[in-house]
Formats: C-alpha cells, structure tokens, sequence
C-alpha cells in the first residue's frame, strides 16, 4: 500500500515481472480529503450494499463461498489438542453442530469511499462473513489510510475497527480468516511470522495474493532474505486459486484461498520452529506496507 493518503498498493518491482496494479485510478491526496470531509455515512452504506446485492449475482462469487466453508469446516474441525476438547467435538459431531465460528481480521482495505475497487473488496468481506456465518463484531479491520468518516462507516456496518497499526504481527488463538486483498508482502510475512508454530498456522485461513505468485514476480535471494517465512511454507501450505470475471480482474486477480495442514507444516526440519526472529527488512527501502513509525 501507499503512505500517500490513496490506496495501499503493491508497488512495481525494479527488476523482474511486475504484478498487475489497479487500472482504476485512485483519487489524489486533495481529492480523497475533499470527499473524506464531504463523507455521507448513510449514502456510503447504501453504495456499499448495492455493491454486495451486484457481486452476489456473479457466477464466480458461488466459488468463493463454497471454497471458504471447505476451508473453515476444516479448520474449525482441527483434531482437538487435550480431552476437555476431544469431549466437545464428540458431542458436536453427534450433533452435527458446533457452537464455534471463525473470526476474521481484514487489513489493507483501502479507501473504500473515493476508490471503486477497494468498496467491491469490502462488499466481498460482508458477503463472505454472512456466507460462514461469523458475527460482524468479530471481524476486525484496520487501514492507515482510513478516514474518520470511513471508520464511522464500518462501525454501520457493524464490523470492530482497530486503531493500532498492527503489521500484521497478530497472533490467531482461535480459528481466524485474514482477509488480505493485494496486500504487501510484509504484511503476509510478519503475519506468518507472529504464528510460526505447528499449532497456530492450521488456525489460519488467508484469502489474498497467492504465495507462489509471490515467489514467481520476487527474485528468488530477496525472496528468501526478506521473507524467509512465506519463502519456507510457500510448498506445504494449500492454495486454492478463486475465479474472477475479467471486469473485476483489477480488483480480485492473483486471490487464493491459503491454508496450512498439520500433516504438511511437519515435513518440515523441527529446526524451522527454534526462536524464529522477527523480520526487520533492512534490505528493503521500498517496503509495501506502512509501518507504524512511518505514520503521522
């Protein structure tokens, strides 16, 4: 993303294929604040559900549903870890229900006021919630590039606006979807790197770019220097490509749904889980995300 008051996006690569970048154009600085301070949360809302009531009709958006709930029966159906769980899921799978839902952590937005892909993004984030059925209030969103009156908005629509700009380095306790569309590689990076156990990494579900993509536009020694940890499991986490319309091939192109069985993440040398160091990117004056010193 950029720091320039537009959207966060990826920026070109200085060698080597570069990733296809948003066509729709982004409003200026001037122009974003200009409608920031004009923002009519009711009109915004309104735009945002006809955008939902659009995409519901699309052929492809009946694939991103169904790959979400394949990817979140399995998660939410892990092997229990200790006998107080194993009585709990017995008793579920007798019953054929289960009390427990994902949760969800949505970074990188985008200014979903002023840009037209960054509100298809977000309508897709409310379809998807209601499709695996997790409460609103237990998806959280952060942007830098947030405005007040978009924060107001997504406190309408019911979702958990955080105000820390966490890097992505939040840890998942529990079975977590992150909702990361056309993020920077940092971002996916410390967000691995924050979950670098056999334990927490099956927890998560990530629906963003896909990690050999990743692998395919980056020079393979910056690859493994600056991000080690989607450089080590980008061969045993499970990507599931999802299908997008060449109209909107600017808003969900280069999206997988990424997972990380258990029966993968341990053919890897127990040696890959001893203290991982967190990522510093010293190596990278170009980084893709805003870190949180960065920020006035």
């Amino acid at each position: 993303m950029s720091d320039t008051g537009e959207e966060w996006q990826v920026a070109r690569r200085r060698k080597g294929a570069a990733r296809r970048s948003n066509t729709l154009q982004p409003c200026s600085t001037a122009a974003a604040c200009c409608q920031q301070q004009q923002l009519d949360v009711g009109k915004t809302v309104k735009r945002i559900r006809e955008t939902e009531s659009e995409l519901r009709c699309e052929e492809f958006w009946k694939d991103w549903r169904n790959q979400l709930l394949e990817a979140g029966s399995a998660s939410l159906t892990k092997p229990p870890e200790n006998k107080k769980d194993t009585e709990v899921s017995i008793d579920q799978v007798k019953t054929g229900r289960t009390s427990q839902h994902l949760e969800c952590v949505c970074y990188g937005l985008g200014s979903f006021s002023s840009c037209v892909s960054a509100r298809f993004q977000l309508a897709m984030l409310l379809l998807l919630l209601e499709a695996g059925q997790i409460p609103l209030k237990d998806c959280s969103v952060y942007d830098p590039v947030f405005s007040s009156g978009e924060r107001d908005v997504l406190r309408e629509l019911g979702l958990t606006v955080l105000t820390k700009n966490e890097e992505g380095k939040r840890p998942a306790t529990k079975p977590t979807l992150f909702y990361l569309m056309h993020c920077g590689k940092a971002l996916y990076n410390n967000l691995l790197w924050k979950n670098w156990s056999t334990q927490r990494l099956p927890l998560m579900i990530i629906i963003g770019n896909s990690f050999s993509g990743i692998q395919d536009r980056t020079i393979e020694r910056e690859f493994k220097r600056d991000y080690s940890y989607i450089s080590q499991v980008v061969d045993v986490c499970e990507e599931r490509a999802l299908p997008c319309p060449s109209r909107l091939i600017d808003v969900f192109s280069d999206t997988s749904v990424i997972t990380f069985p258990s029966r993968s993440l341990n053919k890897l040398p127990q040696s890959t889980w001893t203290e991982p160091p967190e990522p510093q990117y010293q190596y990278c004056p170009d980084l893709e995300i805003i870190l949180k010193e960065a920020q006035s």
